[in-house]
């Protein structure tokens, strides 16, 4: 790739476009058997090239543009929103490209970004790619290319091969590329790449002759074995164990200590693999390779581990990927070429440095799979220092460029800096933070945008807990690897991604111990507490998915030793079975012997200034659900506006006392047993309120009255147990206690008597709870607290439920006021739980001063799901599609969110004041939320933990509308 020839880069009016007519000169290969299908027709597709004396430039210099004084193109060819006709294959080069940043689900983002790389003038080795529709009509097509199709690819392959003055398959000038999938949403390692692609006898003589045989042989292995893999689906290790057999047999250690003659043997030993796996020799066409090559990363779209992150990371409504073929630039030309991964800003903890890694004499691969452990960054600053520079300079272009911290892929080829791929740096909570508060101080984005770049998963790993004292299990800590993910993980160590799904299933927090994570190991490392490897750097697979996902993560940790037939672990001196409890800190790569104790995060400094613009663009409020006072400080403490939620069945749980007066109170069989059983519950309700009531001073608390099935507080076990222990606790026969029971035995209790159905039934136990209530308002108010009750009624059908709680409610209210000699404004609302309430909300509403949506129950009564039973056949309706997420999880909008507007529209009708709002497992999910604040609700409430992530959604639902 020569860079001796000065080019400019030149174009006429936008009127008067160059078209060049694209032929290629042998299609007689055809990709789905048979002749080739379109008799030789040719197409027309605009071209724009950089010229000098009619001279294909390939890769002009660095600045070159703007020293000759030409205005070059940093525009796309295309205007996407122009026209066109139905076109799949869209070409890119330094300079000039057919597509743009903003092409994403048609181009990747891969695609996406290597044609905006290229427009603005960046060193990009030219390429294709082909769209994400052409994947679409792939499948569709019975995995066949669809008509057509290759056919475009050879025109944009013919536009490659001229501006490299190379071409596929000829030994004298060789084209080799690589084959890359790109989704338009980033899925690291999920799908199939084949690097240096062309290669066979004969082009590996020609490249030797121009490169070198020790490069050419090298690629040409690594060829083979990737090819092997991806295309031919051969298992990897079987060209490692040839790898390490010859290695052994040769007295060497590393691969670059193999000679030229080496590296031939070993890639007949390569290709032998071949026939003893497949009984096939290796295809040797090279538009056979590609051709095989882009079929393989189109199927790499459906394979297992893609449809599992997929589903993991709830991505849905892709076509699916887009492959890019891209002129390779080799890292492994020696000790002037390298290769390297780096992000424009730390993604760990947001600091404003480059951080990254860098192999000489290497292919992108072995940073990205973690195949050798690279050096920092810093090594090609002190050898290669002038690509040093010019890499420094197109980071900060690519920052201003696209406002955000990219993750960059680069390969220096003999001190030649070639960039080949950029976009948004995933980064962790902390990170993410840091990064958006220091871009606003810098000037480089404004508020409303700094909400965006964060995500509402960032939150939550901030939310995640972190070791209470680091100094004190110094003395126990086996060995350091690289702080791959931040955070503190604690957990039995497991060897296998299966086992820690399966270890996850029954409930136990598992460490997933690998040499290396590979993308297979998907399932298991979304199940694991934490995940610990031997091999690999900070941009390994396992590094780059943890910072994905929030999860700790120790890598490259040279210290441990992992045997996965025999379930073992070596760290150190110290000897690990499956089982056995092992730590991690993801801050500081440390590996800690046993279970140490976790303490949870504080939310403070660029967070908090972060979450203070966050509440200043937001128009719903966020409350919590709590049920003690404990809870509710949490609550405030993570910027909760009140409580929206207290449950007070889950205050009769706190002691056996409690306990056991609710069972007095459900076996009583008159009035008179009932409230006396009441009676003793009631300073247990007054006190738990005031507590309450004192840590939300100044904010409301909404309380709802009992809900659950009166069996719920019975004891666990067999009949008789059950019989033998109720007795000794009321004083009652065990016969009066099996026929008492017999009468309150339900078919199906979620449906039977419960919420409001109990407050009518037995008004006394209405009268209690509102009695508690309105005292301990009283006597905080009296303390110089602000109270604003609001009392919830559960389960209202009917207007006539609700209007006669109510009633109930008012009227030991004012009894209350006179007894204590002060009043107080309250209100009393219902929960919209059942279908036919929401069908109703209007004549409901003339009730009620609020409505708060209790979207579990909504959505298991629309459903008819059984939220106890769903876990039956919820991963089938998920893996087939009838389902694109778990509807207790994410709100279905098309059905339970439609109720929910439906009742928010005839109730505001009925009664304009009508406070709104959601108080189930929702109100703390971000897709959620956004529908919650676009129905214009007034709150949503959420556990207390989950509070700043409804704050962070319902910011950027404001600030996007606006």
């Amino acid at each position: 790739m020569s860079s001796s020839v000065k080019g400019i880069l030149l174009r006429t009016s936008p009127e008067v476009a160059y078209r060049h007519r694209m032929t290629f000169k042998d299609r007689s290969y055809s990709p789905n058997g048979g002749s080739d299908r379109t008799g030789g027709q040719t197409r027309y597709q605009p071209q724009v090239c950089a010229i000098t004396n009619g001279i294909t430039n390939p890769s002009p210099k660095k600045n070159e543009l703007q020293q000759i004084g030409a205005q070059p193109i940093l525009s796309p060819v295309l205007d996407p929103s122009s026209p066109t006709t139905h076109k799949r294959v869209f070409t890119f080069g330094k300079g000039r490209s057919e597509g743009n940043k903003g092409m994403k689900s048609l181009l990747g983002g891969k695609g996406a970004n290597l044609a905006e790389m290229a427009s603005i003038g960046l060193s990009v080795p030219p390429g294709l790619t082909i769209s994400t529709e052409a994947c679409q009509e792939y499948q569709d097509n019975g995995k066949d290319l669809p008509e057509g199709l290759w056919e475009e690819i050879l025109e944009g392959l013919d536009y490659v091969q001229k501006t490299m003055g190379a071409t596929l398959g000829d030994p004298s000038k060789p084209l080799l590329v690589s084959v890359r999938s790109g989704a338009a949403i980033s899925m690291p390692g999920m799908m199939d790449t084949v690097l240096n692609l062309g290669l066979n006898d004969e082009v590996v003589t020609g490249l030797a002759a121009k490169s070198g045989e020790r490069f050419a042989y090298d690629s040409y292995r690594r060829f083979l074995d990737m090819f092997g893999d991806v295309v031919k689906k051969i298992p990897h290790s079987k060209f490692e164990e040839k790898l390490e057999n010859f290695k052994h047999q040769k007295g060497v250690e590393l691969d670059t200590e193999l000679t030229a003659a080496d590296l031939k043997e070993l890639v007949e030993q390569y290709k032998s693999v071949y026939v003893e796996v497949t009984g096939k020799k290796f295809p040797s066409d090279p538009k056979e390779q590609l051709v095989l090559a882009i079929k393989a990363v189109f199927n790499s779209w459906d394979s297992p581990r893609a449809n599992k992150y997929r589903s993991i990371n709830q991505i849905t409504d892709l076509k699916g990927t887009a492959v890019n073929i891209q002129s390779m630039a080799y890292g492994n030309m020696g000790n002037a070429s390298g290769t390297g991964v780096l992000f424009t800003r730390n993604p760990s903890n947001g600091e404003k440095k480059l951080y990254g890694e860098f192999l000489i004499n290497a292919q992108g691969e072995d940073v990205v799979a973690g195949i050798r452990t690279p050096e920092p960054l810093d090594t090609m600053k002190n050898c290669m220092p002038e690509a040093y520079k010019e890499l420094v300079e197109n980071c900060e272009i690519l920052e201003r460029h696209y406002k955000d911290m990219m993750d960059i892929e680069f390969t220096v080829q003999e001190n030649r800096l070639w960039m080949l791929q950029c976009r948004a740096g995933k980064r962790t909570g902390k990170g993410a933070f840091k990064i958006a508060v220091d871009m606003v101080n810098e000037g480089l984005v404004d508020k409303r945008s700094a909400i965006k770049m964060v995500e509402p998963q960032h939150l939550d790993q901030l939310l995640h807990p972190q070791f209470e004292d680091p100094t004190a299990y110094k003395d126990k800590v086996l060995a350091i690897g690289l702080p791959a993910s931040p955070g503190a993980a604690v957990g039995q160590v497991v060897f296998s991604a299966e086992d820690a799904e399966a270890w996850h299933a029954q409930g136990k927090k598992a460490i997933l111990v690998r040499t290396e994570t590979s993308p297979e190991d998907i399932g298991g490392m979304h199940a694991s507490a934490g995940i610990l490897t031997a091999r690999g750097g900070m941009t390994s697979h396992a590094a780059v998915v943890a910072r994905g996902w929030g999860k700790c993560c120790v890598s490259g940790c040279s210290d441990i030793q992992v045997n996965d037939d025999e379930k073992v672990v070596v760290i150190g001196s110290t000897v690990f079975r499956e089982g056995d409890w092992l730590s991690l800190n993801g801050n500081t790569g440390e590996v800690i012997i046993g279970n140490q104790p976790l303490s949870p995060p504080a939310l403070s400094g660029d967070l908090e200034t972060f979450m203070s613009w966050a509440d200043s663009f937001r128009r719903l409020k966020v409350m919590a659900n709590a049920d003690t006072p404990e809870d509710a400080l949490t609550a405030r403490n993570n910027g909760a506006q009140g409580i929206g939620l207290c449950r007070t069945e889950h205050m009769f749980f706190a002691s056996d006392d409690r306990i056991k007066s609710v069972r007095k109170m459900i076996m009583a069989s008159t009035v008179e047993q009932r409230q006396a059983a009441l009676d003793l519950l009631l300073p247990y309700q007054r006190s738990d309120f005031e507590g309450i009531f004192r840590a939300m001073d100044g904010l409301p608390v909404t309380i709802r009255l009992l809900d659950p099935p009166l069996h719920e507080f019975l004891p666990e076990g067999d009949l008789e147990q059950i019989v033998t222990e109720v007795a000794a606790e009321t004083g009652m026969t065990e016969d009066a206690v099996y026929s008492r029971l017999d009468k309150l035995t339900e078919v199906n209790p979620m449906l039977g008597f419960r919420g409001c159905r109990l407050g009518i039934s037995y008004p006394e136990l209405t009268e209690m709870q509102a009695r508690a209530v309105f005292q301990a308002a009283v006597l905080m108010s009296n303390q110089g607290v602000k109270v604003f009750p609001e009392i919830m009624v559960p389960l209202v059908g009917t207007p006539q439920e609700l209007g006669h709680q109510v009633t109930l409610i008012r009227s030991v209210a004012k009894k209350v006021f006179s007894e204590m000699g002060t009043t107080l404004s309250f209100k009393v609302g219902t929960m919209i739980e059942i279908p036919r309430a929401a069908l109703v909300a209007d004549e409901i509403a003339k009730e009620a001063d609020f409505f708060s949506f209790g979207t579990n129950d909504l959505t298991q009564m629309t459903f008819g799901y059984s939220r106890d039973d769903v876990g039956k056949f919820l991963n089938t309706y998920l893996s087939q599609g009838i389902l694109q997420s778990d509807p207790f999880e994410v709100l279905d909008q098309r059905g339970v969110g439609q109720l929910v507007k439906m009742a928010t529209e005839k109730g505001r009708a009925a009664k304009p004041s009508l406070k709104v709002g959601i108080c189930g497992e929702h109100g703390g999910e971000p897709s959620s939320v956004a529908f919650f604040a676009e129905a214009g609700l007034d709150y949503v409430s959420c556990s207390p933990f989950r509070v700043p992530i409804a704050r962070l959604a319902a910011a950027q639902v404001a600030v996007t509308k606006s």
